[in-house]
């Protein structure tokens, strides 16, 4: 099991294998034909990015029985799933910017699976073959444009509306993860993956029936309940069990 990261380190962008507070460079496919070069950089002097680059951004809506209730909605009886633009994608420490004039901006902690292979017609049993690893995501939300959206496009993929990181973990097991956001300190949601109404395989298994996944496709699994507004000045933190912490901060807009 090994924690994979995209970094920037004088204005050269790469794959490192992260280990004891160092990032070792990668030459290849970070999911397949990678091999690990003698260039070793501490953690602390590079810039990491959204830790792969995908060609879609799948969301997966009121996926925890906690979170629908909240909102008020049914269980969903299959997956709810949308897309968030991929120019909403920012990495560890990139600000979230609130737009001008928003009046509720929300944070959603969730786990994140980045695939490692193109997938299509996958069933649920072999789903997990193709995954790369798992990584934090936040679906940020503008709470306001959900009602007027009937696909939530506005409401999902503004600019910065989607941090992800800090890095891609292999081998993780997924069936009963901790989940966990903070917002300046204070847990707000606090879960488990084994609380969610699809599991990942399942979820692999039903997107690949309508779009091919490839490698560095991100479905995010969903929310838990305890959803919330942030404001410029907050710093968010995703926790998921065997990853560590995606933290952000809240800027605005202008």
């Amino acid at each position: 099991m090994g924690s994979i990261a995209r970094c920037r380190f004088e204005g050269e962008e790469f794959y490192a294998l992260v280990a004891g507070g160092d990032c070792q460079r990668l030459v290849g496919d970070p999911w397949s034909r990678r091999e690990v070069t003698r260039q070793v950089v501490p953690l602390e002097k590079v810039k990491l990015l959204p830790p792969c680059q995908p060609q879609k951004i799948v969301g997966v809506g009121l996926n925890y029985k906690d979170h629908a209730h909240e909102l008020n909605k049914p269980v969903p009886t299959e997956p709810v799933i949308f897309l968030k633009a991929l120019s909403s994608l920012i990495g560890p420490s990139d600000p979230v910017v609130i737009p001008p004039g928003a009046t509720r901006i929300d944070y959603e902690g969730e786990l994140a699976v980045v695939i490692g292979q193109p997938a299509k017609n996958v069933k649920p049993e072999e789903a997990l073959k193709y995954v790369w690893g798992y990584t934090c995501v936040n679906d940020v939300t503008d709470r306001d444009l959900v009602p007027h959206d009937v696909y939530i496009t506005r409401a999902k993929g503004q600019d910065t509306f989607c941090p992800l990181g800090p890095w891609v973990v292999e081998g993780l097991d997924p069936r009963d993860l901790e989940v966990k956001l903070s917002v300046n300190g204070q847990v707000k949601q606090h879960s488990r993956t084994s609380q969610l109404t699809f599991d990942v395989p399942y979820l692999i298994s039903f997107v690949s029936r309508y779009m091919t996944l490839y490698p560095g496709d991100v479905i995010m699994t969903g929310t838990p309940a305890g959803i919330g507004p942030i404001r410029p000045g907050d710093v968010v933190v995703v926790e998921v069990e065997g990853i560590g912490a995606l933290r952000n901060p809240v800027v605005a807009g202008s």
